[in-house]
């Protein structure tokens, strides 16, 4: 019996998706589940995916990097792709519009992606900008990391992420769910449902004040029990996972006792906050360069506001000190840097920090694979090369383990099979 024009079309699909795309050959490659250096591996991608490691290739290119070290995409839990600090930065949320901002956004993913980032989680913005990114780069318009989004960072009144802090009186308003801004249970509800509404992929809170917005504490609690119990059981509803920005220790333990599954920064926790967050599985996304970066830029004369200043010089040594002490304390750890706040591009630097506080170069190259793979809830796609996951594969001249700083330099990235930078 003759095959119908259908089964043949068919047959020749199917036989056409299992023929290999390309073969990488490594000279090394960092093994980050065993967590130890392999020699030389190939690794065959198909359909954008990890199809075999050391195997015999039908694929219809070879990559030669049997001069580098390769290791998985990495991945930075903690950006905001679209602004970067400056002078202007304040006066600029009245001058530019949100077409601005997101012309912006595409250059500042791009060179993430350059760094060796091929997938980010946005931490908060507009609520529209970062979405619409994430969708075009998907869609294969514009160049950048793999990103989950936010959208809108969920505050209360005056809290750190009230987009009207510092504004006059006559257009300070009152911002309601909508805009982010919860007050009572039945708001923070309803602030979750918008943010599903809107498509972001998880929820990020903001429960204690923060460095650089117009206000006076970075440290004191804005959200109260029933806020967040009510934040996390829409979340768990809608399938969200959710990040809390915490700088102060009251503000961290409400967070984690209510089931929060990151916090950010961590910078005043205290013994009772690492002891809490190991009993709840909490991780930390510590955000060192952050904390360096705002406290350099303090010493200048009008960088920052004067409400902000003080705070900002006051961080980055706090933070180094109580990252050291969680890494002691057996806390979880995912990788994350606050780029936006720094400069993005400079995502990298993040390792070298951890390692000069308290890290072995693996372990904080698991924080941004392994580690961060899982708090995303993207362990079967990210985090390892591994049969099945995606092709991202990042390659550096030299052993990353013996010199970490060679990750501020990666030479060759690759993002679900296709090649993004080559030198």
């Amino acid at each position: 019996m003759k095959k119908s024009l259908i089964a043949v079309t068919f047959s020749l699909l199917c036989s056409n998706a299992t023929a290999a795309d390309v073969m990488v050959n490594c000279g090394a490659t960092i093994d980050v589940q065993k967590q130890t250096l392999t020699g030389p591996r190939s690794f065959e991608i198909t359909n954008g995916r990890v199809s075999a490691i050391d195997g015999p290739s039908s694929a219809k290119e070879t990559i030669d990097l049997s001069d580098s070290t390769c290791l998985p995409g990495l991945i930075d839990m903690h950006v905001h792709l679209t602004s970067q600090s400056s002078p202007r930065s304040y006066i600029e949320g009245f001058t530019l519009n949100t077409a601005d901002y997101a012309f912006k956004s595409v250059k500042y993913a791009k060179v993430t992606l350059d760094a060796g980032f091929t997938t980010v989680r946005n931490l908060g913005d507009d609520g529209t900008i970062t979405k619409s990114l994430r969708d075009a780069i998907a869609q294969g318009l514009v160049e950048g990391p793999r990103i989950f989004t936010a959208g809108k960072s969920l505050a209360t009144t005056g809290g750190h992420a009230d987009p009207t802090n510092g504004h006059r009186a006559d257009i300070m308003g009152d911002p309601h769910a909508k805009d982010g801004v919860v007050n009572g249970a039945a708001e923070a509800r309803k602030a979750v449902r918008q943010r599903y509404k809107e498509g972001a992929d998880l929820i990020k809170i903001t429960a204690t004040g923060g460095v650089l917005s117009t206000a006076k504490s970075g440290q004191n609690p804005q959200f109260m029990d029933d806020e967040l119990e009510a934040i996390m059981a829409a979340a768990k509803d809608y399938g969200f996972k959710v990040a809390a920005h915490a700088h102060g220790a009251e503000g961290m333990k409400r967070a984690i006792k209510a089931g929060i599954n990151s916090i950010e920064h961590g910078t005043l926790m205290d013994d009772e906050t690492r002891s809490l967050m190991k009993k709840y599985g909490t991780y930390l996304v510590p955000t060192i360069l952050a904390g360096e970066f705002v406290a350099e830029k303090a010493k200048i004369d009008g960088y920052f506001p004067e409400i902000v200043r003080p705070k900002a010089a006051a961080i980055g040594p706090q933070l180094k000190a109580n990252f050291a002490k969680a890494v002691k304390a057996g806390v979880k750890i995912a990788f994350g840097t606050d780029s936006g706040v720094s400069n993005h591009g400079d995502n990298a630097q993040e390792f070298k920090l951890m390692v000069d506080n308290g890290m072995s170069p693996m372990q904080a190259i698991v924080t941004a694979t392994v580690n961060a793979a899982d708090l995303l809830g993207e362990s079967d796609n990210l985090g390892s090369l591994s049969v099945g996951k995606y092709g991202d594969i990042v390659a550096v001249k030299g052993n990353p383990l013996e010199n970490i700083e060679l990750l501020e330099n990666v030479s060759f990235v690759m993002k679900g099979g296709a090649v993004v930078k080559s030198n």
